[in-house]
């Protein structure tokens, strides 16, 4: 191969999922770079190992034969980003793994947030956990809580976490009950524990000794209190099972290559290899880990575009756009690389240091389809084998097609690697039959206009190119950036057919191409740095001088630096970078902020925290961690062709340019091919300012909110797709306030409602409504609303969910119609008075017992709403008001064509006869509904035989059914159709008035929101035939105190509140068994985080697992419900308002019905001192005493089909 005295080569390389990239550095030759197959089994078994013999021999001259060992001597380097870890991931082919967590949460990660991930998936399908077994570890540590009674833990060790807090240890590790257990793993043949115990981000200790006991017995052991030590178990305990998953896998493919090179990689010939993780920085070999591999290959394009597109002096910033064959990956650079501590990939919660990189599934290989009349792109793709249809292997029409048949893509200048000789180019013939014959079914499908096949090839383009820039706006607008503003630096080997396009659609004006655009995330590994972190959780408020945080700084620091200079790195040849992640009081959105040049770290949290939600918090701000990144910085290192672009101009004779003959500042005349050798948004970026600027627990922790956009007449656009019982009945409140304040608003006005007469569901729903005018005038041209559930709101009980309700006024303040912002003023006195002061006004009622926390999300609804109000006027100054507004009827004419499609199916399926469904609540009302379709696709659904008004509080206004028919027909369409008016313009929905689903204007309606709308949704699906019912509540459990004087001081001790829904088990269906432990139908809404839960309440949380054999029989089984168990450690008023608890949820076509569901309190006899266990009742309300513990139970959904089919 040559002698060791050769020029040293540095060789960089990208493994993508479609394509590897190779970079090579060959001193006094020109740069070496490859493009290879990543998978192409009839040639090569290892695609990294390809490109670097291809190298070799092009470096040295030597004839190097495929499978023979290669020799490292004449590499310098090796550098490599790899989707290895990532394809682990998504095809589920990881390591054999256990989780160790602590006893009574063996099914924690299971339920995880409880949430489903596609509220519109009947099955309610999550993915399946990493590990496949779990040992409940005998250990429990909780922190200490203000409000704990002092007899409560005072028997119990004190410990101080590493924050610096008080916690105690209830139960000691038993060391040896868990080493019996982990040999018995062992010898069951797992070979990877991930170790995961509550409230072991503060307290590592007994983490470190099962790890230490692990190891010796020869396991791979994945730490989560040392992977990422922040606070809220299910995220870090589902980072630690991905690395006990991943890193085996990462350990083995390092082995594979190894073995491809004399000497092994580790060998003596003195080439240092390194990885790329998610962070952006490189690493040894050795320490390459599998939860930091995850994003190794993008992380390399940022840093590629980071280091060669950013100019220090303009300080321009830049949007990275890099598409390539699977997907495309965009990301934000001005002047530092922007970082996120949690993502989720593949349904799996990541809470680990990575780039801010958001992934959109439109790639080069993205499939094409018609759907409902509809042009889709992806999500799936053909990835690399087969790939596109161009590719020869018999793949499906895509992306990568498109830009073929468009003249896009020039096969002359693509790299000729096709068929078994690898000679052959992309064929253009098979693209155009395919889309010939794609375009004569749309036109027989369509029947009006016909479409020529670059019409239809163009649509396709566009739909793609959409779908890339709702992410960008994601990243740019949704934090406070204006994205025209930016530069688009794109790369991959498909961004140069999209880059103008989207570019176009941003408003950017200029593009930066480099040389390496291709493969540039390659080219980065070249530019990237060695990086070493540490990082501590904290518990202070930080006051500017700070020496408790300059202390644990300095640790860090040390144990970076010694860490990197075992790796032969000087300490002068290192930087730091420091940072802290501050949050202010009672907000959990916490912003990682680099030490400014000037060290003051509070302004610039401030002026981050305004530009990204548009307000700030006149409140205390709070440390929760320290980091220090340690870095070892990286060395200074004419033809033409017929092009389509409109159906106006059709082919366009074009010129193409090489982009190396190009010099600098040459001006090129488009157009001109350069070769290298929404609406939905809106409604979802409302969800995430909101999510991320509110207060309580419900919104931040739960995500109980909705928001969407309204046309001028207050009927439904678009809503995000959050919490469905708001899906339909939002539209209700904004037209009520539409109606009301008719020529009566102003610029700057903002309504606020909550009444169930006004639009509302129940009371703690508030929703807030901002008319957005056309500029310069007084005409409303949109409305934008966000509706979130206030934990309290005041009435008779915390936390304003009481069970026995029977009048409207004793669930708290109702609110018809306000102005919580008159003229750009917030409104603050008369919030104070609305919830403050109408409560108390009737007899045993409190105001709101945290009034702070809803003027808190209160503001961050309305910043919600301004901040999209910005996007609504974008989108109307580049397209027009007309535009736009005939879009808005578009959608929801699309809508309606979906739905009448889907009746004429049920109508023909059905042979036009009456579907009729009755079921019960637990009190004997019945719901019953006849569904009649017409010929013409249109529908009733008639509720006669409907119960009346009920003395209680599970009376459903009307608007609770509008929601459940919306979600229903939409769930049945299997479309993504923005939800709007659309879906129910040709249902006529018939209410009997009035009823349960229609009450009078004073009843309670607190429980119809949360357990009616469930039965309605039951009836609607049993009617249609389309699966067993699921558990049918939501299990609404509250808790919490008034406040009080302190008899010593005379000061007022405030109250608190705190408000959870629980999941259960999820009905079966004709092809899937029923999901354990989710939330289904009305609602989505996650619950708290054991750690959050126990630091901000006096509880303990001592169990929250499956309800195991709960979901009814059948060929298919229905899901599990839960149990979950809290201790409280101070007195507390505690309530349940549930259903099901009488009648089973049914099961369907044979199936058996699910169990119902049980709540009791346990408590000690005060005379005997014997636990007590009492029943609840499905609506109940207790005065608990310290020790006091509730169980809820959840139901089980019912089974489909006869267990003997």
């Amino acid at each position: 191969m040559g002698s060791s005295t050769s020029p040293k080569i540095t060789i960089s390389i990208d493994r993508g999922g479609t394509f590897t990239d190779v970079h090579a550095i060959v001193p006094g030759k020109p740069d070496i770079v490859l493009k290879l197959l990543s998978v192409d089994p009839s040639n090569y078994k290892d695609a990294p190992t390809e490109g670097i013999r291809r190298v070799l021999e092009a470096a040295t001259g030597a004839t190097l034969p495929r499978g023979e060992p290669l020799r490292l001597d004449n590499i310098e380097c090796l550098r490599m980003g790899t989707t290895v870890a990532t394809n682990a991931l998504l095809e589920r082919k990881g390591m054999k793994s256990a989780l160790l967590t602590t006893k009574g949460f063996k099914d924690l990660l299971r339920i995880g947030n409880q949430a489903r991930p596609d509220i519109f998936d009947l099955s309610a399908r999550r993915p399946d956990v990493l590990f496949e077994d779990v040992v409940e570890v005998h250990e429990r540590i909780v922190p200490s809580h203000p409000r704990s009674s002092q007899e409560a833990l005072s028997s119990f060790r004190v410990i101080q976490g590493v924050t610096g807090e008080q916690y105690y240890v209830v139960e000691e590790l038993d060391t040896t009950r868990l080493t019996n257990d982990l040999k018995a793993l062992k010898e069951r043949g797992y070979g990877s524990v991930a170790i995961a115990l509550v409230n072991s981000f503060a307290c590592p200790d007994h983490e470190l000794k099962i790890g230490e006991i692990a190891t010796e017995l020869g396991f791979s052991v994945a730490i989560s209190s040392q992977l990422q030590p922040m606070i809220k178990v299910v995220p870090r305990g589902m980072s630690a099972t991905a690395d006990a998953y991943l890193t085996p896998v990462i350990k083995s493919y390092i082995d594979s290559i190894s073995a491809n090179f004399e000497g092994g990689l580790g060998g003596s010939h003195g080439c240092c290899v390194e990885f790329m993780q998610s962070d952006g920085g490189l690493v040894d070999f050795r320490k390459f880990s599998g939860l930091r591999a995850i994003l190794s290959g993008p992380a390399a394009g940022v840093v590629g575009y980071a280091s060669t597109s950013y100019d220090q002096e303009a300080k321009v910033p830049i949007i990275g756009f890099d598409m390539g064959g699977t997907s495309t990956d965009v990301s934000r650079f001005d002047g530092y690389l922007e970082y996120t501590f949690s993502s989720s990939i593949s349904g799996v919660s990541i809470s680990a240091l990575q780039l801010d990189i958001n992934t959109v599934a439109a790639g080069g290989g993205s499939i094409l389809s018609w759907t409902n009349s509809l042009f889709m792109v992806g999500p799936e793709s053909a990835s690399a084998h087969p790939g596109p249809a161009c590719y020869r292997k018999g793949g499906p029409l895509t992306v990568t097609d498109t830009n073929l048949f468009l003249g896009r893509l020039l096969p002359e200048y693509f790299p000729k690697i096709f068929r078994p000789n690898e000679d052959q180019p992309l064929n253009r013939e098979i693209t155009k039959r395919l889309f010939q014959e794609l375009t004569d079914k749309i036109n027989a499908e369509h029947g009006k206009v016909k479409l020529t096949a670059e019409q239809v090839a163009l649509s396709f383009l566009k739909v793609a190119d959409k779908s890339i820039t709702r992410p960008i706006r994601n990243l740019t607008e949704a934090r406070g950036f204006e994205t025209s503003s930016h530069q688009l630096a794109y790369f991959g080997g498909a961004g140069g057919q999209h880059a103008c396009n989207v570019a176009a659609s941003l408003g950017i004006s200029r593009i930066i191409i480099h040389k390496y655009s291709s493969i540039l995330s390659a080219y980065g590994l070249a530019l990237a740095e060695i990086v070493q972190e540490a990082q501590e959780p904290m518990a202070t408020e930080y006051l500017g001088a700070e020496t408790k945080i300059d202390t644990k700084l300095q640790g860090l620091v040390e144990r970076s630096t010694e860490q990197l200079k075992t790796q032969g790195f000087e300490k002068d040849q290192l930087r730091h970078e420091i940072f802290l992640n501050m949050r202010y009081e009672g907000s959990d959105t916490s912003l990682m902020i680099l030490k400014p040049d000037d060290g003051d770290f509070t302004s610039a949290f401030v002026e981050r925290h305004r530009r990204e939600f548009n307000f700030t918090f006149d409140r205390p701000i709070l440390v929760d961690d320290v980091r220090d990144a340690t870095i070892k910085d990286a060395p200074q290192a004419a033809q033409h062709e017929d092009v389509y672009f409109d159906s106006e101009s059709g082919f366009v004779k074009t010129p193409i340019y090489q982009l190396h003959e190009l010099g600098s500042n040459v001006k090129l005349h488009g157009p001109a091919i350069i070769i290298d050798e929404t609406f939905m948004s809106v409604a979802e970026q409302m969800g995430r300012t909101l999510q991320k600027t509110s207060v309580s627990t419900n919104i931040k922790e739960c995500l109980d909110f909705s928001c969407a956009l309204f046309s001028p007449d207050g009927r439904l656009v678009a809503n995000a797709p959050y919490v469905p019982v708001h899906l339909g009945s939002m539209q209700f409140a904004v037209h009520y306030q539409y109606k009301r304040w008719l020529g009566k608003l102003k610029d700057g006005d903002v309504l606020v409602s909550n009444h169930p007469m006004s639009g509302g569901t129940h009371l703690p729903d508030v929703t807030v409504v901002t008319p957005v005018f056309k500029k310069g005038t007084d005409k409303i041209i949109f409305y934008i609303a966000s509706r979130s559930h206030h934990t309290d709101i005041g009435g008779i009980l915390p936390g304003s969910m009481p069970p026995n309700l029977t009048e409207l006024w004793q669930e708290g303040t109702a609110i018809e119609s306000d102005k919580v912002i008159s003229g750009g003023v917030f409104n603050e006195a008369r919030i104070r008075e609305l919830f403050l002061e109408m409560p108390v006004k009737y007899e045993g009622c409190s105001g709101s017992r945290n009034i702070s926390d809803n003027i808190s999300d209160l503001k961050a609804q309305v910043a919600a709403n301004v901040r999209r109000i910005a996007l609504i006027q974008n989108l109307i100054e580049e397209y027009g008001l007309e535009t736009v507004q005939m879009y808005m009827f578009e959608i929801q004419r699309t809508a309606e064509l979906a739905i009448r499609n889907l009746l004429k199916d049920i109508y023909q399926r059905y042979s036009g006869k009456p579907l009729v469904a009755l079921d019960f609540m637990d009190d004997g009302t019945p719901i019953k509904l006849t569904i009649t379709i017409q010929e013409d696709r249109s529908s009733v659904f008639d509720f006669a035989g409907t119960g009346d008004e009920v003395r209680g509080n599970i009376n459903a206004p009307e608007a609770i059914t509008h929601s459940a028919i919306i979600y229903t027909l939409r769930y049945m369409i299997k479309s993504n159709i923005p939800l709007n008016q659309g879906y129910l313009s040709s249902v006529d929905i018939r209410i009997p008035s009035p009823s349960i689903l229609s009450p009078t204007s004073t009843a309670a309606v607190m429980g119809g929101n949360v357990t009616t709308s469930q039965r309605i949704t039951n009836v609607v699906l049993k009617a249609l035939h389309a699966c067993a019912a699921s558990q049918g509540c939501l299990n609404n459990l509250t808790f919490g105190i008034n406040a009080k004087i302190d008899e010593n001081t005379g000061e007022t001790i405030p109250g608190f509140g705190y408000y959870e829904t629980i999941a259960g088990g999820a009905g079966a269906g004709k092809d899937w068994v029923g999901e354990s432990g989710v939330h289904v139908h009305m609602t989505n809404t996650c619950i708290t985080d054991p750690e959050i839960l126990e630091k901000r309440y006096p509880c303990i949380l001592r169990r929250f697992e499956l309800r195991d054999k709960t979901g009814g029989e059948g060929r298919f089984r229905g899901g599990d419900g839960v149990v979950r168990e809290i201790e409280f450690l101070t007195p507390v008023q505690c309530s349940i308002l549930s259903e099901r608890r009488v009648h089973r949820p049914y099961g369907m076509e044979g199936g058996e019905p699910g169990q119902t569901g049980l709540s009791l309190w346990l408590t000690k006899d005060k005379y005997t001192g014997h636990e007590r266990r009492v029943n609840m009742g499905g609506k109940g309300s207790i005065p608990m005493n310290t020790g006091d513990r509730v169980v809820i139970m959840t139901p089980g959904g019912g089974g489909y089909g006869s267990v003997k089919d």
